[in-house]
C-alpha cells in the first residue's frame, strides 16, 4: 500500500542514499532501510477525521503564474438563466404542467430581459463578464448550444412564439442577446436587475397566471426542503462557466427569503413588466379561497362542518370572485388562512372565555363523542405542533447551508476558503458520528400538508373531520346561527402604509392567549410570521364588518361637525361682510342725492 504512495518520490536517502520510502502513521516519508524520517509529508483527503488522530494533511496554493484561459466570455444573465430552468425543470418533475414552463415563464423571462435592457435592445445595460472555460472541442460545442446568444432586435419582442430555439434546444431558453448586471448597487437596483430572490419571484409570478395549484408558502417550503434549487443553485451550472472574483456573489444565497420579501418582489416585478390583470379564478380551481380554505382546515384537523361557514363568510365579505385588477398580485394561502381564523372567531368567540364555555357544554351533551370540543382539539393540536416545531428545529440544524463548490473574491484568497471548507466538512463528520445521525440525510417526500391526520402508523393523532358543531351553532328561524353571539375585534382603521407596517408587537400581549395560539398555528402551516397574517386578518375583518366602526364613526361625525362650524362660520362672516357693504353703498347714495338737491 505504501508503494502507491511514495512510487513517485525518487530522491535517494541522506544517510544510507537507499531509494525505498515508505509512510508512518503519522503521513510522514521514511527510509525502509535506515529508519530515517524525513519532513516530506503526503497529501490526503480523509473526510472520517475524528479528534486524537495525528494524520497531517496540507493544502497547496497551486502555482504562482496566470495560466492563460480561452473560451469566451458570459453574461450574468446566461447564469441566471440556467437556474431558472432548473428551478422550472424540478417544478415540472414534482407535477407542475410543462405549459407553466415553456408558454408563460419563458415569456415573462423574455419580457424582463426586454424591459431592463439586458437583451432584445440595441442599447443594453453595461454589464460584468465571466469567462467561459476552455474545454475539449465536444464540450465547447455543446456549450455553445446550450448558451446561445442572438442577434439584437430594434423592435417589441414577439411574445407570442415562445419556442423559437435553435437546433438542439427544445424551447426559447437559450435565445437572448445582450447584457446583464452591473456590479454597481445603485445601477442595479435602478435597472432592477436580476438576483437570486428575483427568480423565485418570477416564478410565482408565472404560477399565478397559469392557475397552478401552488401558493407562494408551498414554493418556498420546497426551495427550503431542498426540492427546488435555490440555495447554492450556482453549483448546477455548467462546468464551463466558471464563476470568479466579487461579482460571482451574486449567486450566493446562504437562507431562504421570507413569504413577505418574496411577495413584495413579486409585486415590484409585476409593475415593472406592466403585465394586465391576471386571468381569474374559477371555484374549481385549487387557488380558490373556497378550495385553499378546504385543504387548510384538513390541515389543522377542523371538523368539515367548519367549511360552509367559511364560504358564507367569504361571500358576505365579497372575497368569493377572484377577478383581479391590473398590477395586483393576490396572496390566496394567507387570505384562505384568514378566513379560517375570522369563522372561528365568529363561531367560538376566541376571547378566552367563550370558547371554554363552549367546550363545557358539547362535553356534557349527551352524543359528546360526536361533538367537536375545542379543549380537546386545542391538546391535541399542540402536542402535534411542539412535535413538529421540533422536527423542523433538528431538520435546520442538520441542513447544509454551505456549498460544495465555494465562492471567492479573488484567486489569492481561494487557498483560504478552501482550508475553511475542508474544515468545515471534517467538523460535520464528526457531528454525524456523535450524534448517531445517518450520513446524507435526503429531505423528506414533498407534500401539501403539515401533518398527518388518522389512525395508521406515524400519525400525528385521530382525526376530528367527522365531528359536528351542535354544540356551537343553533337553528334560529330555519337558520343555521352560531351560539356566541357577541364578535370582538381590534380597531379597524387602516394605517399609512408608508408610516407603520403592523402593529402586532404592541398590541399582543393585550390579545387573548386563544388567539394568538391560533394565529401561531396556521403561520406554521404556512410558515410566516404571525404578524403578517394578523395584518391579513384585519384586511378580512374590514371586509367583512365594514370600515365604518364606532371609533371611526365618531370620529367622521367629529369631522364633519367641525367642517360646518367652519361653514357657518364662514356664512355669517360673508353675510355681515354683505351687509356692511349694502350699508356703505346705501350712505354713499343718500350722500349723492343730497348734494344734488343743493
Amino acid at each position: 500500500m505504501d508503494d502507491e504512495h511514495t512510487a513517485w518520490y525518487t530522491e535517494p536517502c541522506a544517510q544510507c542514499s537507499a531509494v525505498n520510502w515508505g509512510l508512518s502513521d503519522e503521513g510522514r516519508f521514511y527510509c525502509r532501510s535506515c529508519h530515517n524520517v524525513i519532513e516530506r509529508t503526503k497529501e490526503v483527503v480523509d473526510m472520517t477525521y475524528a479528534p486524537g488522530t495525528t494524520r497531517v494533511s496540507t493544502i497547496s496554493r497551486g502555482s504562482r503564474t496566470k495560466r492563460p484561459e480561452g473560451g469566451r466570455q458570459w453574461m450574468v444573465c446566461e447564469g441566471f438563466q440556467f437556474i431558472l430552468r432548473n428551478q422550472a425543470n424540478a417544478l415540472v418533475r414534482l407535477g407542475v404542467s410543462p405549459h407553466f414552463k415553456d408558454e408563460v415563464l419563458c415569456q415573462l423571462w423574455r419580457l424582463y430581459l426586454q424591459k431592463s435592457r439586458q437583451a432584445y435592445t440595441n442599447n443594453p445595460v453595461r454589464s460584468s463578464k465571466f469567462k467561459l472555460q476552455s474545454l475539449d472541442s465536444d464540450s465547447e460545442s455543446a456549450a455553445e448550444s446550450s448558451v446561445m446568444s442572438v442577434s439584437e432586435t430594434d423592435g417589441e419582442t414577439n411574445l407570442s412564439s415562445p419556442a423559437e430555439s435553435s437546433a438542439g434546444s427544445t424551447s426559447g431558453w437559450s435565445q437572448f442577446s445582450g447584457s446583464v448586471s452591473c456590479p454597481s448597487p445603485r445601477m442595479r437596483r435602478n435597472h432592477s436587475l436580476m438576483s437570486m430572490k428575483k427568480t423565485l419571484a418570477l416564478i410565482h409570478l408565472a404560477l399565478v397566471w397559469s392557475s397552478e395549484p401552488l401558493t407562494l408558502s408551498d414554493l418556498l417550503r420546497l426551495v427550503w426542503e431542498g426540492h427546488v434549487p435555490y440555495v447554492n443553485a450556482h453549483e448546477e451550472l455548467p462546468e464551463e462557466m466558471k464563476l470568479d472574483g466579487k461579482n460571482a456573489f451574486i449567486f450566493k444565497v446562504e437562507s431562504v427569503p421570507s413569504h413577505r420579501a418574496v411577495h413584495k418582489e413579486a409585486q415590484t416585478l409585476l409593475l415593472f413588466l406592466q403585465l394586465p390583470a391576471f386571468p381569474p379564478i374559477s371555484r374549481q380551481s385549487l387557488l380558490h379561497p373556497a378550495l385553499l380554505s378546504l385543504r387548510y382546515l384538513m390541515d389543522a384537523n377542523l371538523p368539515d362542518e367548519l367549511h360552509p361557514w367559511v364560504c358564507r363568510l367569504m361571500e358576505h365579505a365579497g372575497m368569493a370572485d377572484q377577478t383581479h385588477r391590473a398590477a395586483f398580485l393576490p396572496r390566496y394561502d394567507v387570505q384562505a388562512a384568514a378566513l379560517i381564523v375570522v369563522t372561528m372567531k365568529v363561531v367560538f368567540g376566541l376571547d378566552d372565555h367563550t370558547e371554554w364555555d363552549l367546550s363545557n357544554k358539547a362535553g356534557d351533551a349527551d352524543d359528546s363523542g360526536n361533538m367537536f370540543n375545542l379543549r380537546r382539539w386545542y391538546r391535541l393540536m399542540q402536542a402535534a405542533l411542539i412535535r413538529a416545531q421540533q422536527r423542523r428545529e433538528r431538520l435546520v440544524a442538520r441542513k447544509q447551508w454551505k456549498g460544495k463548490k465555494p465562492l471567492y473574491p479573488s484567486r489569492n484568497d481561494k487557498w483560504m476558503v478552501m482550508k475553511k471548507k475542508r474544515t468545515a466538512e471534517q467538523v460535520q463528520a464528526c457531528f454525524e458520528k456523535l450524534s448517531s445521525c445517518p450520513v446524507g440525510v435526503q429531505p423528506p417526500n414533498p407534500s401539501s400538508f403539515r401533518f398527518h391526520w388518522g389512525d395508521g402508523d406515524g400519525a400525528d393523532g385521530p382525526s376530528l373531520h367527522h365531528k359536528k358543531l351542535d354544540a356551537v351553532v343553533t337553528l334560529k328561524r330555519n337558520i343555521q346561527t352560531p351560539a356566541n353571539s357577541t364578535y370582538w375585534h381590534p380597531g379597524l382603521r387602516p394605517c399609512n402604509p408608508r408610516k407603520c407596517l403592523s402593529h402586532y408587537s404592541e398590541v399582543e400581549e393585550s390579545l387573548p392567549r386563544s388567539f394568538v395560539w391560533l394565529l401561531q398555528l396556521f403561520s406554521f402551516l404556512l410558515d410566516v410570521k404571525p404578524a403578517y397574517l394578523y395584518e391579513e386578518v384585519l384586511r378580512a375583518e374590514r371586509r367583512v364588518l365594514g370600515s365604518k366602526t364606532p371609533r371611526d364613526e365618531h370620529w367622521r361625525k367629529g369631522t364633519r361637525s367641525r367642517r360646518r362650524s367652519r361653514t357657518e362660520t364662514r356664512s355669517r362672516s360673508r353675510s355681515r361682510t354683505e351687509i356692511r357693504t349694502r350699508a356703505s353703498s346705501r350712505t354713499s347714495q343718500r350722500g349723492r342725492k343730497t348734494e344734488t338737491a343743493m
